[in-house]
């Protein structure tokens, strides 16, 4: 007979688990924000050409971040085994690939103008994207490696610290934002080469934080994390490159999808694209939120698949997804009552494209209310599935969802049907449907009925 849990006892361990996390994620992308805000008032095309090479760099570093991903369930796995060599082993492996990849999609960044060129985009703001990126692009190699430590330490229940190190890292981009990008405190004004030499700087003090505290703080020593690094652990570096790729390519599909869609917008006008990065931030903190109870649901998932425990495995998911859906409600309620306040906070009063800006971040505003609830459905199914190391076929749904139905209805709504910019986001809204509805049905037609064992 399964021990029982309470439900009440699955949503605290969600929220002590998640809370932490949702607040890294919102740090983190408190450092977008902050870019976000400080170009949108040194320019427009400064902006717009920030939101095009800050997307592209997420596009290229969320694929080699499933590396990491595919470390949280494996760490909280193993530890729900006591099995402390195999938490060691997969962290390791982890960060070989991720660096690895990292290494090997340099080169992209810095060739990244004509490609933006040949995609339609206007050449000023081209141009500014490949400065930004022949900077910033060097940044992944530590981000990919805050992704893994951050996994690894998901997983045996250490949210705290990555929090902390992320909230610094807001207050040091900010300040050598405001200094490198307006020319302010004495230093050059370097524009957009400012914005990226800072998140450079930021990504590369969390990674250096976490690291240290890793491997330094003492109830972690027993892991030896990185003794003896540079020896291979080739069995357990497939284990991880076969739960790894597909979650990446996943990820890789998802954000594709967004980029398509800045791409599409790129093609209406330099405003649409302003407005549609701004609405795209501000969607974006939300789902920080969905995405941390994701994350915490793939670790209590893990936890309890790792220990045969269906009866555990499927009240944390239904808990995990109630929590997740009464945030997006109160969040669909927020873009509905204040739409403009919320796109003005991104503009200087005395610019002259604000009033053009604001008009139609309204509206893509009033969108991602409506899909709101279809996003945070669909990025908690797939925690609930890579807590049961599930994720080739969720790839495949994935893909089907936003690119074979998502984009292509993007593009009729937009430029065939004649809706701008309003179009391109309702295409976003019928993919995350359609993914929200397959990948919820793999995880209660499948894991949640029969609990398979972790293969040795």
């Amino acid at each position: 007979m399964e021990p029982r849990v309470s439900y009440g006892a699955h949503v605290r361990g969600l929220l002590t688990l998640g809370m932490p996390i949702v607040g890294s994620h919102m740090a983190q992308m408190a450092l977008h924000v902050t870019d976000t805000v400080l170009l949108g008032r040194y320019g427009v095309t400064p902006l717009a050409a920030v939101v095009l090479g800050t997307t592209s760099f997420f596009v290229l570093f969320i694929m080699g971040s499933g590396f990491g991903w595919a470390v949280m369930p494996m760490v909280a796995a193993a530890q729900s085994n006591g099995n402390s060599t195999d938490v060691r082993r997969a962290t390791r492996m982890g960060l070989w690939l991720s660096l690895g990849y990292g290494v090997l999609i340099l080169p992209i960044f810095w060739i990244s103008g004509p490609i933006f060129l040949a995609l339609g985009q206007n050449p000023e703001v081209a141009d500014l994207a490949q400065q930004f990126l022949r900077i910033a692009g060097f940044g992944m190699l530590p981000a990919l490696i805050v992704i893994v430590i951050k996994g690894y330490l998901a997983a045996l229940e250490r949210t705290q610290v990555a929090l902390w190190v992320t909230i610094a890292g807001v207050f040091v981009n900010a300040a050598l934002g405001w200094a490198l990008i307006f020319g302010n405190w004495g230093a050059p004004e370097l524009g957009v080469r400012g914005a990226a030499i800072s998140s450079l700087a930021v990504q590369t003090l969390c990674a250096v934080l976490l690291v240290a505290y890793a491997t330094l703080h003492r109830p972690l020593r027993r892991y030896t994390l990185l003794v003896r690094f540079w020896r291979p652990d080739w069995t357990m570096l497939g284990q991880v490159w076969r739960l790894g790729w597909p979650i990446g390519l996943t990820g890789l599909f998802e954000s594709g999808m967004f980029t398509a869609s800045s791409i599409m917008m790129g093609w209406i006008g330099t405003e649409a694209l302003a407005a549609h990065g701004i609405a795209m931030e501000i969607s974006a903190v939300a789902f920080m939120v969905h995405l941390g109870l994701s994350n915490a649901a793939t670790i209590r998932i893990g936890q309890a698949w790792g220990q045969g425990n269906g009866r555990a495995l499927r009240d944390a998911g239904l808990m995990a997804i109630t929590l997740s859906g009464v945030f997006g409600l109160v969040v669909t309620a927020l873009y509905l009552v204040m739409p403009a306040q919320l796109i003005g906070l991104f503009l200087a009063q005395d610019d002259p494209a604000r009033p053009d800006i604001v008009a139609l971040g309204i509206g893509l505003l009033m969108l991602s209310a409506a899909f709101q609830m279809v996003d945070a459905a669909q990025v908690m199914a797939l925690g609930l599935l890579r807590g049961v190391q599930d994720a080739k076929v969720p790839m495949v749904m994935a893909s089907v969802s936003y690119w074979g139905l998502g984009i292509p209805a993007s593009y009729v709504f937009a430029f065939v049907l004649g809706y701008g910019a309003m179009g391109i986001w309702a295409g976003l809204v019928v993919g995350l449907s359609l993914a929200a509805i397959l990948l919820m049905a793999r995880f209660w037609r499948g894991a949640a009925r029969q609990v398979e064992m972790p293969k040795a």
